[in-house]
């Protein structure tokens, strides 16, 4: 059956608030180790921006690179259909307010952001576990590939979801295949959302990408108004969205990265229940108590409400960092 449940004037529960982990275990060994969020840990290397960029407005030229180093990026035909924006989040929640109300399947579980903001904005909104319940909703929102889950949809699966439009949230897609990306070939009544700061680890960069029609498009820029994205985000976007060495070499070092944090997991009793190159979802009946325990050991993990015995592994940035949470977990250390 659909779950219509969540209450919208609550926030949802995210990873990364070290702030609070803090104030729970005081006595935790420095520096926290924040493995909560999907992340890259190794960023893209930041050289010294032009002064210009801070002491200016955005400018239009500056804008254009940015969308042209998006396009390009991720092949996307048409440039009057990407819109750069001040983070994902921003765009999830500005699309319900450009809707009329509308009954809205949420393919989940997933980010909570999606069904929280289309409700927030009074649609009807439910939680589906296949495609295939969603028949009859005017929108339809897959998180691609699905956070926490790492479920993955096939474009072609995605292009025949019957529906008027269909958001399609690409957060962590752009350590896979090219080919697995629904904005190479964009349905008409399909929306793109990208994340910039994720797979660059730039989270605090905040920007984020919709592409869609260009009609859509066009009142998507109407919304941000002027000046959306600041002048040093369009020139950090503009060259790690331009440098064609660097992401490959990423995903090659986060995939021996996940080896390695899978290894670890499954000696300490750990099942492996999905992910992507950007974190791993594991269960373990006694998830809690073994989340508390990484605490006490100044190591952050995202644990669910709804899913008491699952818990979200990010990716460690280095082989200290693998070390610390195999000590916490009592991993032996051939297995590290």
């Amino acid at each position: 059956m659909p779950n219509t449940a969540g209450d919208p004037s609550e926030p949802a529960e995210h990873g990364g608030d070290l702030g609070a982990i803090r104030r729970r275990f005081p006595d935790a060994p420095q520096p926290w180790i924040d493995l909560s969020t999907g992340i890259n840990p190794l960023a893209y290397p930041l050289d010294e921006l032009p002064r210009e960029s801070w002491q200016r407005l955005p400018t239009r030229e500056a804008e254009q690179a940015l969308l042209a180093a998006a396009q390009r990026r991720y092949a996307v035909a048409d440039l009057a259909t990407i819109v750069a924006a001040p983070g994902t989040q921003a765009l999830i929640q500005l699309l319900p307010r450009l809707r009329s109300k509308s009954r809205v399947a949420v393919l989940g579980p997933t980010y909570s952001e999606h069904a929280l903001c289309w409700r927030r904005a009074g649609h009807e909104v439910v939680i589906v576990a296949e495609l295939a319940d969603a028949a009859g909703a005017n929108v339809v929102i897959v998180v691609n590939p699905d956070n926490p889950t790492g479920r993955l949809c096939s474009p072609d699966v995605l292009r025949s979801v019957p529906t008027s439009l269909l958001v399609v949230d690409e957060a962590f897609i752009d350590l896979l295949p090219a080919e697995a990306s629904l904005a190479r070939k964009l349905p008409a009544n399909a929306i793109v959302l990208r994340s910039f700061g994720k797979a660059y680890g730039l989270a605090g960069v905040r920007l984020g990408f919709a592409i869609g029609s260009p009609p859509l498009a066009a009142s998507i820029r109407r919304e941000f108004g002027p000046w959306a994205v600041s002048g040093p985000t369009l020139e950090i976007g503009r060259r790690a969205l331009g440098d064609d060495g660097w992401l490959p070499a990423a995903a090659k070092r986060l995939a021996e990265s996940g080896d390695k944090l899978e290894r670890l997991l499954r000696a300490a009793g750990f099942s492996i229940e999905g992910g992507t190159p950007l974190f791993r979802l594991v269960g373990h009946v006694h998830a809690r108590r073994l989340a508390h325990v990484l605490g006490e050991h100044g190591i952050h993990v995202r644990s669910f409400t709804d899913r008491p015995t699952s818990l979200r592994f990010g990716m460690p940035a280095d082989d200290d960092a693998l070390r610390r949470v195999a000590e916490a977990l009592q991993v032996p250390q051939k297995v590290r």
